[in-house]
């Protein structure tokens, strides 16, 4: 056996646990991204439920329905646009509020199912 021999016989077998190593902060990487643009993608979803739902509520009490059915058409709206109507309020001006959710795909073991809420308002411009 030669020197050479003897100094590479430690380091047999790094470079398959050095693969290993990375192929597994790849794989980590590859989930919390893809938790990371679920959980974007559900944001936007509960956005888009709540303006809309908020648009057509604030529609109908503009057009003389009463606050139930105008609440009512917000949210099967917001079940159309893949959200669920948690609260919706008439203002005393007509202006609606309306808070959506919308569940997050992709959550992170431990963590439940998360979801993503976001309110929005319609109608009248607020008077000063």
């Amino acid at each position: 056996m030669t020197t050479e021999q003897q100094r590479s016989g430690g380091e047999r077998g790094s470079g398959t646990v050095l693969a290993l190593a990375a192929s597994g902060v790849l794989a980590v990487l590859l989930v919390a991204g893809l938790a990371l643009a679920s959980a974007v993608a559900a944001a936007h979803r509960a956005r888009a439920g709540a303006d809309l739902a908020a648009l057509a509520a604030a529609t109908s009490v503009q057009s003389g329905e009463g606050a139930a059915s105008a609440c009512s058409r917000a949210a099967s709206v917001a079940a159309a646009n893949a959200a669920r109507q948690v609260t919706c309020t008439v203002g005393a001006d007509s202006a609606v509020t309306v808070s959506a959710t919308s569940p997050v795909g992709l959550g992170l073991p431990g963590l439940g199912q998360p979801r993503a809420r976001a309110t929005a308002r319609a109608g009248p411009a607020p008077s000063l």
